[in-house]
């Protein structure tokens, strides 16, 4: 099984997860067959170069061949059904009836793409005949389909193009991605450790939203779940990680030799209770008092939690349970991510600048990260050290995850560019956001989606791959 999770340091093992399954089934009325004997090996022809395609692409492919009439057509409904797709590919290779394909959408409970490739980029009008010309009639029951799914209350996605385009393919691609977001939240084991930080009512999320609109487990943990785990962690292991640690980021000279010995033992805490409860992302915050075992747990989580995201297992700070799986997003597409909120506005250089202190993603940094030793953490408890990225310049996109009055869930997505300037030296992950427009307005829209404020920053210009997503998903989509 393999994983899209944007590339990782050598040195850290990426989190395995399910490979994302993907049904295809092929189809045309088998009453040309008899009629036009060429014409049904060119169309298997043409499903055996789609499926191959398919096998190419980061996903596992159950194939189950090429149909002709409803009977055969609920023969290969129920085999989907059995796979447990995250979503069907209908391929369209000439003309079929609606009732050849309505059952296969309904019976297996998963988003459904109609696609319709003809051979060429057109027709050979003067040699061409009947049975020729059928062949390029793909897309005339692609209305058809439309309209019997929108009848029967089914989202209806459709490609058209021809075998070789590759602009076509691309197209498909975006939703092939959208499924891997739909397979990672749909088995998704999201760890919720701590409390909420007071006053932040706009990160409480309703616990069952996950499960009802994802498929998502939602692990409710302990701090003392991480507490009996770092009591376990011996001298060796402590200096193994330290050694990893310095293999993977600069330390700055304010770097404490006991707080950073004391990050690193959290962190190979950090890697037990992932693996103990099979996380996929984490989302933590404990407040402490006086510098108890639980302030100073909550204090050295930045490090480890860095290198658990690098990982592929988002770890956000704040209780921020909705921006954990924005994460987990961006990250199942390969675009990185991390933790983030407006920290400023440059309205001479016109950009928003932006990041957070803790878990960043080292898929987006420039340069190798720093960590940097940090007296106080800002509106938090504690000491020690901290992650600080400089996010490379260039596209990026946002993506945070709303939740409206009525507890719908909602992706949220703004895209921008990186742009080179001066940035904070304080533990942050930072970075100069240029969205083409007066910075504070930007703000103003932003804010009226209902985002939240934190979000994942993501590279590349994604917003495509996130609105396919939601699709799939059957959440709303809002781009800013």
């Amino acid at each position: 099984m393999s994983d899209t999770t944007a590339p990782v340091h050598p040195l850290l093992a990426a989190k395995v997860r399910r490979s994302t399954r993907i049904g295809l089934v092929a189809g045309g009325l088998g009453t040309y067959w008899p009629q036009f004997p060429d014409l049904l090996p060119q169309l298997q022809e043409s499903a055996r170069y789609v499926s191959d395609r398919f096998r190419r692409l980061d996903a596992e492919v159950v194939d189950v061949g090429f149909i002709s009439d409803a009977q055969e057509g609920a023969v290969a409904a129920e085999k989907l059904r059995q796979a447990d797709c995250d979503l069907i590919v209908m391929f369209l290779t000439t003309y079929l009836t609606s009732s050849m394909v309505l059952p296969i959408a309904q019976r297996s409970n998963t988003p459904v793409l109609v696609i319709d490739l003809q051979p060429t980029a057109r027709m050979d009008h003067p040699s061409f005949d009947t049975g020729a010309w059928l062949a390029y009639c793909g897309q005339c029951s692609v209305p058809e389909v439309g309209n019997v799914f929108r009848r029967a209350g089914i989202p209806f996605r459709s490609v058209s193009g021809h075998l070789r385009q590759e602009s076509a393919w691309r197209r498909i691609e975006q939703w092939v991605s959208a499924a891997h977001v739909r397979a990672a939240l749909r088995h998704a084991r999201h760890g919720l450790m701590g409390h909420l930080y007071p006053g932040m009512l706009d990160v409480s999320t309703d616990l069952s939203l996950l499960p009802v609109t994802f498929g998502s487990h939602v692990e409710v943990l302990e701090f003392d779940d991480l507490r009996v785990r770092v009591e376990q962690v011996t001298d060796a292991e402590t200096a193994e990680r330290m050694h990893l640690a310095r293999q993977v980021f600069t330390l700055d000279e304010s770097v404490v030799d006991e707080d950073f010995a004391w990050g690193a033992r959290v962190s190979v805490g950090l890697d037990r209770l992932a693996e103990d409860f099979d996380l996929d992302s984490l989302a933590y915050y404990h407040r402490g008092l006086d510098g108890e075992q639980h302030e100073r747990l909550g204090a050295g989580m930045i490090l480890g939690a860095s290198l658990l995201t690098a990982r592929g297992i988002p770890a956000s700070g704040e209780y921020e349970l909705r921006t954990s799986v924005a994460q987990l997003v961006t990250q199942v597409v390969g675009a990185g991510g991390s933790f983030c909120e407006v920290q400023a506005l440059n309205f001479e250089d016109g950009v928003v600048e932006m990041g957070h202190d803790g878990p960043a993603h080292l898929a987006v940094s420039s340069r190798d990260p720093l960590l940097r030793g940090l007296g106080i953490y800002h509106g938090k408890r504690g000491w020690g050290v901290s992650v600080e990225f400089d996010v490379q310049p260039g596209p990026v996109t946002l993506l945070g995850l709303g939740q409206d009055r009525d507890g719908t869930l909602s992706f949220i997505a703004s895209a921008g560019t990186v742009v080179p300037g001066p940035l904070l030296a304080i533990g942050n992950t930072t970075s100069r956001v240029d969205f083409g427009r007066d910075p504070g307005e930007w703000v103003d829209e932003w804010a009226a989606t209902g985002v939240g404020h934190h979000w994942s920053l993501s590279i590349g210009h994604r917003a495509a791959d996130y609105r396919a997503a939601a699709n799939l998903l059957g959440i709303p989509f809002r781009f800013v």
